[in-house]
């Protein structure tokens, strides 16, 4: 698999393992799932691997540092965030929300230097790493003050130390994403269902941003948490995580029928149409089996015609953009 340059010398494959799903996120992964799924995206090529605290507290990142543990360290990246420190609940209290996990911490977010220090090193525990290659900011959005201050401060003082090699911000949002551009010593961002088949608002204000200050963008949830996964969007498919409106089923449908017209499947390009713009460094995709890790990648090998970019901007369902139309064939 290709793999694109990002700032401070860490180079990204064009798709990303995400991690989420080893933590068990809506139901359970097994322990030999969680292994297969690692195991195959490394024989396939995939080099970045994202995990978090969040992710099933814990659990993600400890079943990731397990399954590349045998791995020659500096053939593979891996990214982990920092902000939502993982506090010990006394007793445990019944499931943790999201995650089918036992809730034996709860969530506090915290971008305090103590709190960003504390959370670093239990990554690493978990991982059984020494060093990870980029840190993000989990989700900052009511946090703007403490994180682009005592945050940013503190995951420059960690780069500078050794201990990651790049730093920036994982969000939902786009607009905050380009202030931490515009106005921080950041190195790369992620951004989760802004800049997708379905919608493009990050066109306007962070890939602007990133192009011009030198910043790599890792763009996340490509399928806006399943309204594009699959060949025609049915009943029951979320959008952000809650049921998808009825507007949004209807333009994914009108999308799917122009992908139909020049025989591609609608997940087909969504996989690869975030690759197009040159701000972006990885599409970052989870992925819970070993099939699923197949299917994604044979997704991003399929052949998608120009002419289906072109009559998607023609009816009015893709944004044009010249940054793209620049680069991309």
């Amino acid at each position: 698999m290709s793999t694109r340059p990002s700032p401070r010398g860490v180079r990204l494959t064009d798709v990303g393992f995400g991690a989420a799903q080893l933590g068990n996120l809506g139901r359970v992964t097994t322990e030999d799932e969680a292994a297969g799924a690692v195991e195959e995206a490394w024989r396939r090529g995939i080099r970045y691997f994202d995990t978090a605290p969040h992710y099933g507290l814990g659990l993600s990142e400890r079943r990731l540092g397990a399954a590349l543990a045998a791995r020659p360290r500096d053939e593979y990246v891996i990214s982990t965030k920092v902000g939502r420190l993982l506090q010990p609940n006394e007793p445990p209290h019944g499931t943790d929300d999201g995650f089918v996990v036992p809730a034996t911490h709860r969530r506090v977010f915290d971008f305090s230097r103590d709190a960003i220090l504390r959370s670093v090193d239990e990554s690493l525990a978990r991982l059984g790493l020494d060093r990870v290659d980029i840190l993000y900011l989990h989700d900052p959005d009511h946090e703007w003050e403490a994180a682009s201050t005592t945050g940013v401060d503190t995951l420059i003082e960690l780069r500078d130390q050794g201990v990651t090699r790049a730093i920036g911000a994982g969000m939902n949002q786009s607009a905050m994403l380009a202030r931490f551009v515009r106005e921080c010593d950041v190195d790369v961002v992620m951004l989760a269902g802004r800049y997708t088949l379905l919608e493009q608002g990050a066109a306007e204000d962070l890939l602007p941003a990133a192009l011009d200050r030198g910043v790599a963008v890792v763009g996340a949830a490509v399928y806006n948490s399943g309204l594009l996964s699959a060949d025609r969007p049915a009943a029951g498919l979320t959008y952000d995580y809650l049921p998808a409106p009825e507007s949004l089923i209807e333009r994914v449908t009108r999308i799917a029928e122009v992908c139909e017209r020049h025989g591609v499947r609608l997940p087909e390009a969504a996989v690869q149409f975030p690759l197009r713009h040159p701000a972006t460094a990885s599409v970052v995709v989870g992925m819970r089996t070993a099939d699923q890790v197949d299917s994604t990648l044979d997704r991003l090998a399929a052949r998608i015609p120009v002419a289906l970019w072109d009559d998607l901007r023609a009816t009015g369902l893709l944004i044009a953009d010249d940054a793209i139309d620049t680069v991309a064939p």
